[in-house]
Parts: structure tokens; sequence; C-alpha cells
């Protein structure tokens, strides 16, 4: 992990005609690591939200001063790659050794699970471009277990961004609630939607947490089984 000193500021005291001497920069005090500020801070957005977080939030969470936290991370993009980090990290993936469709099944099944740990943090996380190491890392892990299925680059681009859609969905709705995102300024009355939007009232109950485990995995096992289908149908070019 890299480190960042500031340079220190000259001091004002003098000694007859004797230059300024310079103040040194204190490292951290001692029980402060990069692990504890990735975990305050991982901790900090899903609790606050992305808006919440500022390093003197954190610095303050951490019993510290926000310039000890520039000592690890030289800015909030170093800080928030590491959160990246820490999040693909936690995924529990198969060994290369078990079959590609259960592979890639509990690659998804663990990248939903990372969304509803950290829901402040997923929005973040949705948009993140994984151009870093871990996260190219983790892209090649789905992609190389993909190629076991033998199809075709094109088919497995198609397959790969379609299950990648589903996932950002899911992730997000489920994370971050529907029901929390931005309402109209003045909300159809129930009663009135009840009237006048009835196909959406007979089947709102299944909108809800209950349900979210059955539906996501029928979504999933609907991609999943297309992508065997297509297995017969294209061939490595």
């Amino acid at each position: 992990m890299r480190k960042l000193a500031f340079a220190a500021l000259p001091g004002t005291r003098k000694s007859g005609n004797a230059a300024p001497m310079p103040r040194k920069t204190k490292p951290p005090r001692a029980s402060l690591s990069a692990e504890k500020i990735v975990t305050e801070a991982l901790s900090l957005v899903d609790s606050e939200g992305l808006d919440g977080f500022s390093f003197r939030t954190l610095a303050k969470r951490l019993g510290c001063e926000a310039m000890s936290i520039y000592y690890y991370f030289p800015g909030k993009q170093h800080l928030f790659d590491a959160l990246v980090d820490r999040c693909i990290g936690e995924m529990k993936l198969e060994p290369a050794s078990s079959d590609w469709l259960e592979r890639l099944r509990v690659i998804c099944h663990e990248f939903r699970r990372m969304a509803l740990r950290h829901p402040g943090f997923f929005a973040y996380l949705a948009v993140y471009r994984m151009n870093s190491h871990a996260g190219l890392g983790f892209l090649d892990t789905v992609l190389s277990t993909m190629e076991e299925s033998g199809l075709a680059e094109d088919a497995r681009a198609r397959h790969f961004r379609a299950i990648g859609y589903y996932l950002t969905g899911a992730g997000l709705e489920e994370a971050m609630g529907y029901a929390r995102g931005p309402s109209a300024a003045e909300p159809v009355p129930d009663d009135v939607a009840a009237r006048d939007y009835p196909a959406i009232t007979r089947i709102g109950k299944f909108f809800g947490s209950d349900y979210r485990d059955t539906i996501f995995n029928e979504g999933l096992e609907t991609l999943l089984a297309k992508i065997v289908e297509d297995t017969r149908k294209y061939t490595r070019r």
C-alpha cells in the first residue's frame, strides 16, 4: 500500500538569529493502519451513504486527525480503490477444479451477497470501471470460467454483459431499495392507485423482501439456462 507523507510546514519559533526549525510530520499513532481505515470507511459509507462520507467524518470515527489518513491514502479515490478491493476479496468462489457452470452460479450469488452486505458502497461499485488489479482479476475470473463453456467469443461477450446487467440491477434494487428511491412530489394515494392502476396493485405484494430470493434465483437460472442452450449452438471461432 502506497503511503504519502506530507511535507512539514516551517516552524515559527526562533532562538536568537537562528533560522526557524522545520516541524516534523509525525507518523500516525500505532493503532491506526490501512486495514483499519478501510474497515471503518466501508462501515461509514454503508451506514451514511456516499454523500455522508468525508475524511473528516472518517477521522472522527477513527479517533485521529484527517491528516493521519492521508499518510496511508493520498486521496479519496485511492481509499475507495481499497474499498473496492475489500468488497471483491470478500467473495468466496468455488475452486477452479469444479464445474464451470456451478462456479459461474456461485460467482453470481456471491456478488449479490456482497452488494447486500454493503448497500451504501454498492452504488459506487456498480459503476466502478473495475480497472484496478483486483477488479481486472475478478472480471478475468468470470470470463475464464465462461471460456470453459466452449462458447465462441462473441457469445461469451453477450452473456457476460447480460449477467452483468442483471447483477448490477438486482444489486442496486435490493441493496439500496426501490422503495427508498426518489419519489414524486405528490405520490398517488394508495386507494386511488388501487382504483386506477389495478394491474400494479394486484401483484404489489410480490415486490416485498420475502420474494426476493425466489425472484433472483429464477432470473439467474433463466440466464444460465440460456448459456447452456447456446453451448449447443455456438462453437469457438
